[in-house]
C-alpha cells in the first residue's frame, strides 16, 4: 500500500506537469496568432505549425488528464491497481487515436477555410495606407520573371500579386501550388493530393504544352491522373516598378 500511495503522489505531480505543458503549448500558439498581423506570415505559420502544435497539446492534455485521474482513484489492493491502470491505458489509447484521426481527416476542412480567408484578405499598402488590388492571372504576368511564370505554368508554385494603384507599390506573395490536400471524390476525406507531375509536351511561344498530374488519396488509396494545358511561354516584358516586398 505504501508503493501505491507513492505511485499516486508521483502521478499527481506528473499529471499537473503534463497539463501545464499542454496549457503552455496552447497559450504560445494563440499568442502567436493574435500578435501576427501580417496575413501572409499568419498563413505560413498556420500551415507549417498548427496541426503539429494541436497534436502535441492533445497528447499532453490526454496523458496529463489520464494520469491525474488515475492517481485520485482509491483501491483496496494491488489487483485493483492493475485493473485501473489497464482501463486508463485503454481509454488513453482510444482518445489519442480519435484525436489523431480528427486532425488528419477532418480538421483540414476547417483550416483550409481559414487559410483561404487569410490569402485573399485585402492587403494594406504601407505607402498610402489604402487597400491594395489583387491582380488576375493575366494581369500579374508582367510583374513575374520568366522563372516565376514557369513555376506557375507547371502548378508547382502560385504567386499572388497585390498592387497599390495610387502609389504603384507592389507586393508578391509565394504559395505552394498544391500544398493542401483536397476532398477525395471517393471517401470524401480531405486526403486527396498530387503526388507527381509530368510534362508531356513542353510549351513554346506559340503552342500550348500539356501536363499530367497524378493524384492519390492518403486514406482510401484512390489514384487518378488528369491532363492540363500549359499556356504558351511568353517572352518576358521588362517592367519598371517598385520592388516587391518579401
Amino acid at each position: 500500500m505504501q508503493f501505491i500511495e507513492t505511485w499516486d503522489s508521483w502521478g499527481q505531480i506528473l499529471g499537473i506537469i503534463s497539463l501545464s505543458i499542454f496549457a503552455g503549448y496552447l497559450f504560445i500558439h494563440l499568442l502567436k496568432l493574435v500578435t501576427t498581423s501580417d496575413s501572409k506570415q499568419k498563413y505560413d505559420y498556420i500551415i507549417k505549425n498548427e496541426i503539429g502544435i494541436l497534436w502535441k497539446s492533445a497528447v499532453f492534455f490526454i496523458l496529463g488528464g489520464a494520469i491525474l485521474t488515475n492517481s485520485f482513484i482509491d483501491e483496496i489492493g494491488p489487483m485493483w491497481m492493475v485493473i485501473r491502470l489497464f482501463v486508463t491505458l485503454s481509454v488513453t489509447a482510444i482518445l489519442l487515436v480519435f484525436v489523431k484521426n480528427l486532425l488528419t481527416f477532418y480538421y483540414p476542412f476547417y483550416i483550409e477555410k481559414r487559410l483561404k480567408k487569410l490569402r485573399y484578405k485585402p492587403r494594406i499598402s504601407p505607402k498610402s495606407g489604402e487597400p491594395m488590388k489583387l491582380l488576375s492571372e493575366e494581369e500579374e504576368d508582367v510583374y513575374l520573371d520568366e522563372g516565376m511564370q514557369a513555376e506557375e505554368d507547371v502548378f508547382s508554385i502560385d504567386y499572388d500579386v497585390w498592387i497599390d494603384e495610387e502609389s504603384g507599390y507592389t507586393k508578391i506573395e509565394k504559395y505552394a501550388g498544391h500544398l493542401h490536400a483536397t476532398q477525395c471524390p471517393d471517401c470524401k476525406y480531405q486526403t486527396y493530393k498530387i503526388v507527381r507531375e509530368e510534362i508531356i509536351t513542353k510549351p513554346t511561344p506559340t503552342i500550348e504544352g500539356e501536363l499530367t498530374k497524378y493524384f492519390e488519396c492518403g486514406y482510401c488509396g484512390l489514384k487518378d491522373a488528369k491532363n492540363f494545358k500549359i499556356a504558351p511561354q511568353k517572352e518576358f516584358d521588362t517592367f519598371s516598378s517598385t520592388a516587391p516586398a518579401s
